[in-house]
């Protein structure tokens, strides 16, 4: 298992898993989206990077959303507000998750439920 907060991916090795060439990702960096670890004159993604800039794709992609506008929505609401994303897939989110907001007593009941149906 990979660690998501250990910074183990080259822009090349980045760009190639989001399919984005690695310019895309130097914009994003230097419209302060992302943030890589720098050493020296190298770059490098974490997971939660990779999870992030997926996501922030698809707020401009799928959504239509400029990176001037997910700049200024982000200074007022999270991401998972502007995306409308469902909970399944915000259960996923390292931002979500870190972000205190999971309803544990609504998760703790979906899984008793599941149990007492098997």
């Amino acid at each position: 298992m990979i660690d998501e907060k250990k910074a183990i991916f080259t822009i090349g090795v980045a760009a190639q898993m989001l399919s984005v060439h690695p310019r895309t990702l130097r914009i994003y960096e230097q419209e302060g989206l992302v943030t890589p670890m720098r050493k020296g004159k190298w770059r490098y993604y974490t997971m939660n990077d990779i999870k992030w800039i997926e996501c922030l794709r698809e707020m401009i992609h799928e959504h239509g959303v400029s990176i001037a506008a997910v700049k200024k929505l982000l200074q007022y609401t999270p991401c998972w507000n502007i995306t409308d994303c469902p909970f399944e897939k915000r259960k996923e989110c390292t931002a979500f998750m870190s972000n205190g907001l999971i309803p544990k007593k609504i998760d703790k009941q979906k899984s008793r439920k599941v149990q007492n149906l098997s």
